[in-house]
C-alpha cells in the first residue's frame, strides 16, 4: 500500500459546527412548509445561489451520476427544474424515473435531501418558463443537443449566430426536446450541523395508501449523525 503524499492528506482541514439544536418540535406538520421555512431564511443569505440543487439519477444498470441544476419552482406536489430530455439527466430519467435532490447552505450549516419519483411537467408549463428566459438562454437551448460531443465552443457560437440571423427578430419558439420535470417527493431529511459532529437529522418518510387518509401523512423519524 503506497504512502499519502503530504500534499494530498486533507485529514487536518477541519470545521466545526455550531449551528443552534434542530429538534422534532421546531418541524412543521408538512415536510415541504418546513423546506419553505428553511429556503426563505437561506434565500435571505444567500439568493444569487438558493435554488441551486444537486440532481442525482441512476442509469438503468444502477450507474449514479450528480449535476447542479436551479430550482424554478416548489409546492406540496413537488420539485421543479427545466432542461433537454435528450441531455443525460434526462435519458437516465427515461429509463429509472427515480432521482434525489440535494440543497447545502454552509451559511446555517444544513443540508436537505428530498427523494421520490420524476414525471414531466405539461408542455404548456415548459413553454410558459421557456417564454420568460432571457433570450440568449433561449437561442442556446435551442441549438445545443445537450450533453452530445461538439468540435469545439466555436461550433456553438456559430450556430447560436446563424439562429439568430434566421429569426431577424422573431421569437424563439421552445423546443420540442426541452421541457420540465418535476420530483414527487417521497422522503425528506433534514439536517442541521451540530457541535463534535452530533448532528440534527430528522426525516419524513411517505406513509402512503393508508385506508381513510384525506392527504398524504408523514411518519416522522430521527437518524444517527
Amino acid at each position: 500500500m503506497s504512502s499519502i503524499d503530504s500534499n494530498q492528506d486533507l485529514t487536518r482541514i477541519r470545521r466545526e459546527y455550531l449551528a443552534e439544536s434542530f429538534d422534532e418540535q421546531d418541524l412543521q406538520e408538512q415536510p415541504h412548509q418546513q423546506f419553505h421555512r428553511w429556503f426563505e431564511q437561506h434565500r435571505q443569505l444567500d439568493p444569487a445561489n438558493a435554488t441551486a440543487m444537486v440532481l442525482a439519477t441512476a442509469s438503468e444498470q444502477g450507474l449514479p451520476s450528480a449535476r447542479i441544476v436551479l430550482l424554478k419552482h416548489f409546492d406540496q406536489g413537488g420539485y421543479c427544474w427545466y432542461t433537454d430530455y435528450r441531455s443525460l439527466k434526462g435519458q437516465q430519467l427515461a429509463a429509472n424515473p427515480q432521482a434525489e435532490l440535494l440543497f447545502y447552505w454552509p451559511e446555517l450549516d444544513r443540508q436537505v435531501r428530498i427523494s421520490g419519483q420524476v414525471e414531466k411537467l405539461e408542455r404548456a408549463s415548459a413553454e410558459q418558463y421557456f417564454s420568460e428566459r432571457p433570450r440568449g438562454s433561449q437561442l442556446s437551448a435551442a441549438i445545443s443537443h445537450q450533453s452530445h460531443p461538439v468540435a469545439d465552443r466555436q461550433q456553438l457560437e456559430r450556430q447560436v449566430e446563424s439562429l439568430e440571423r434566421k429569426l431577424d427578430g422573431d421569437a424563439v419558439c421552445c423546443p420540442q426536446q426541452w421541457g420540465g420535470y418535476r420530483l414527487v417527493p417521497q422522503r425528506y431529511e433534514f439536517w442541521q450541523g451540530r457541535e463534535n459532529r452530533l448532528h440534527d437529522r430528522l426525516v419524513y418518510s411517505l406513509d402512503q395508501d393508508i385506508e381513510g387518509q384525506e392527504r398524504d401523512a408523514w411518519r416522522i423519524q430521527r437518524l444517527a449523525p
